[in-house]
């Protein structure tokens, strides 16, 4: 299917073949008819994407911010690949449409195959001819009511919360300054409400628009008949609510706001746009600022969104859903009209076209519509269509002694730390990449020569040319994909955790039992790093049990960050802690016999004590609550007269007879994953052991597991095979 895309690094646009998306449980699968192109948000996006990398870095500062942080603990080379991958991909566009229902998923009993609907979110309503939609970003549309204009449906509901966000009342006097597509349908809902309108845009079109849908007066906002005809609407007391819906840098709408609006009135923020409030206008006026977030409340909820937990109408009336249906509602009885806001059609295939000539200024238009091969033109609408560009056809060899490999995942660690290393590697054919969003698929098979991308795991399992999978999932689905696969015969490379309970670490191990396929590697990459296994060298044999210190001030995590879904993807060290675990063991050269853990309330902070065999004793501190500026991991082992000293995989000291440091002049942070990588690789092709044997897998698995029984047991766990 076809897909809008951009390149954010270099800008490109394009119309993209990408794998038909999943009709996953509680969504439905959407063909679309009609989208809507945002000519405020999407084209911000259009127009940062060409700037330089400096002009974008002055855009967004908040990710400059985070990539600065990135570089403190996990150092510049891992921090420019993460960041370069992210920047050299295909980002989807699109935010708004209308489609018939191809596919229903399971928990969906609202709709049926064949029912028009409209769609939201900037993740699920793409410029794209099939998209998968959970059940509460979409909403019926009534009968009546043509696709084009029910395609309105997001961002009337933004420009609907927006005006709930300003409460008015009949017989109110509303300011609307920016007279765009949210503008337009903010006119035209205050009018609804029984509010007069005055609107405010430097266009003189879009002015008279206004006008026609119901606005009293509109003008330029440096012209005196703005501040004239409020002060005859008002009788000179001003309006009662400002609606901020322009866009830009300048400061001028919210001081024009300040100077218009009445003692303690309201201004609410709809746009992006520069929020330097002058103090003593907003002071003296005791002026009540608002924002609207988007399409309303469950915005950037996953609850929400993703699982589809609807909010009790007694507490939220209008959700974001609720606020679909009722613009929606609106339009099928007439109350509110955006066909006048329609400026142009386009093709489907003439979409990149479109872009360049709204972003080059050739394009005006207040709302830009694509139509998709089977939506029904509507009987005035001029459609621009574009001749399909030539397919490219892949005329890359297959030599037979390449690995085939094919990769379930390919989020931002598959991208940053494992696939680069693979795309060069001549021993290997990446043959197949399965992803749940379809363009996540298509961004790894352009960037790292995967000869297929689809969303299909099951046909990913039972091709017999492939012989080796990465599963490089969210943690919740390793041990079952595991699982098939090892079945199916393929090798496997799956990233920590192998589990997340001992029932599924069983179900992977009688997988291995009943197949007799052992090829099984987990990702814990440590034990591979140069600097370690140089540093283990030096600090040579032990005779006597060693203590060991290993400190990991993990740092808090985002609020939006999966890892915080323990119910659903494990706890947090149950998803990181083994990499730690299986360090210690493959220093000590043993699995260990016994865990036991304690933690601060909440158990943000932990620590873990390990027992081995010969009598030596390991503690794990796994701390969020440290300083950011501390480095990351930092590991001590003494023993037999001997201390080693591992400072974060950039220093490393031995204290003995003899003492060795390891070169002071700076290191990227090389934390094993290309050794690992290799060494499996070998492993397959030569058939020797894999590079961590079965039993040290389970067995560092089943202490991570064990953390938790301690803490709540309070009490040390024996751990037994």
């Amino acid at each position: 299917m076809k897909q809008v895309v951009q390149n954010y690094k270099s800008g490109e646009l394009a119309l993209l073949d990408v794998p038909v998306p999943a009709c996953k449980p509680g969504g439905v699968l959407v063909r679309s008819q009609y989208s809507l192109i945002s000519t405020g948000t999407e084209m911000m996006k259009v127009s940062e994407a060409g700037m330089s990398l400096l002009g974008k870095a002055r855009s967004r500062p908040d990710q400059v911010a985070k990539v600065m942080q990135s570089v403190a603990t996990n150092g510049l080379a891992a921090t420019y690949r993460k960041v370069s991958g992210k920047l050299d991909s295909y980002t989807p566009l699109g935010y708004s449409l209308c489609g018939v229902v191809e596919q229903v998923g399971e928990g969906v009993d609202d709709v049926v195959v064949g029912d028009l609907v409209a769609c939201a979110g900037n993740e699920h309503a793409l410029h794209s001819e099939l998209n998968w939609v959970p059940k509460n970003l979409y909403a019926k549309v009534p009968a009546g009511l043509s696709p084009r204009q029910a395609a309105f449906a997001t961002v009337g509901a933004i420009a609907m919360q927006g005006v709930r966000r300003g409460e008015p009342q009949l017989g109110d006097l509303a300011l609307v300054i920016g007279l765009g597509l949210i503008g337009q349908l903010v006119v035209q809902l205050l009018v609804a409400t029984g509010a007069r309108v005055v609107g405010v845009d430097p266009d003189a079109q879009r002015c008279e628009l206004a006008r026609e849908l119901g606005a009293l007066a509109c003008g330029h906002p440096a012209s005196g008949e703005i501040d004239q005809a409020v002060a005859e609407l008002s009788g000179g007391h001003g309006v009662d609510q400002v609606y901020l819906a322009a866009g830009g840098a300048s400061n001028d709408p919210v001081e024009l706001a300040a100077r218009l609006a009445r003692d303690r009135g309201r201004v609410v923020d709809i746009g992006k746009i520069s929020l330097n409030l002058p103090w003593n206008a907003y002071y003296e006026k005791e002026l009540d600022v608002r924002f609207s977030r988007s399409y309303g409340p469950g915005r950037y909820d996953p609850a929400y969104e993703l699982e589809g937990r609807d909010y009790p109408i007694g507490y939220v009336r209008w959700t974001e859903r609720r606020n679909l249906e009722c613009f929606l509602d609106l339009a099928a009885r007439g109350k509110l009209d955006v066909t006048p806001l329609i400026s142009h059609t386009a093709d489907f295939s003439a979409a990149v076209e479109t872009y360049r000539a709204l972003n080059e200024g050739e394009l005006k238009a207040v709302a830009v519509l694509f139509r998709y091969p089977d939506a029904p033109p509507a009987e005035d609408e001029s459609v621009v269509t574009a001749v399909p560009a030539a397919p490219v056809i892949d005329k890359r060899t297959d030599p037979l002694q390449w690995l085939r490999i094919g990769f379930i995942g390919a989020g931002n660690y598959a991208s940053s730390m494992i696939l680069p290393h693979l795309a060069g590697d001549e021993r290997v054919l990446l043959t197949d990449v399965v992803t749940t969003s379809a363009l996540s698929g298509a961004n790894a098979k352009r960037k790292f020569g995967f000869v297929a991308a689809s969303t299909d795991v099951d046909a990913l399992l039972e091709d017999d040319e492939v012989s080796t999978v990465f599963v490089v999932t969210r943690h919740s689905s390793h041990a079952e994909l595991t699982r098939r696969a090892l079945l199916a015969g393929k090798a496997v490379f799956v990233e920590k955790p192998l589990a997340l309970s001992e029932k599924e670490l069983r179900g992977v191990v009688d997988a291995v039992a009943e197949s007799g396929n052992d090829r099984l590697q987990v990702g814990f990459n440590r034990r591979f790093a140069p600097l370690l296994v140089e540093a283990k060298n030096q600090f040579g044999p032990r005779v006597g049990p060693a203590s060991v210190r290993y400190l990991v001030n993990a740092g808090r995590l985002d609020a939006s960050s999966w890892y915080n879904q323990a119910d659903s993807e494990g706890s947090r060290f149950v998803g990181e802690g083994g990499h730690f675990i299986d360090t210690v063991s493959w220093f000590l050269g043993s699995d260990p016999v016994s865990v036991y853990a304690t933690g601060t309330p909440g158990n943000d902070d932990l620590q873990v004590l390990l027992r081995y065999a010969d009598g030596s004793t390991a503690s794990i501190s796994y701390i969020t609550s440290g300083s950011t500026a501390f480095p990351k991991e930092t590991l001590e082992v003494l023993a037999d007269g001997k201390v080693l000293k591992f400072d974060d995989f950039v220093r490393a000291s031995v204290y003995g007879r003899k003492r060795w440091t390891s070169s002071r002049l700076p290191k990227a942070r090389d934390k094993g994953q290309q050794a690992e990588l290799d060494a499996f690789i070998t492993a397959l092709r030569t058939g020797v052991a894999m590079p961590i044997s079965l039993d040290s897998l389970v067995s560092t698995t089943l202490a991570t597991l064990a953390v938790h029984r301690s803490l709540e047991t309070g009490a040390p766990v024996r751990l037994e095979r």
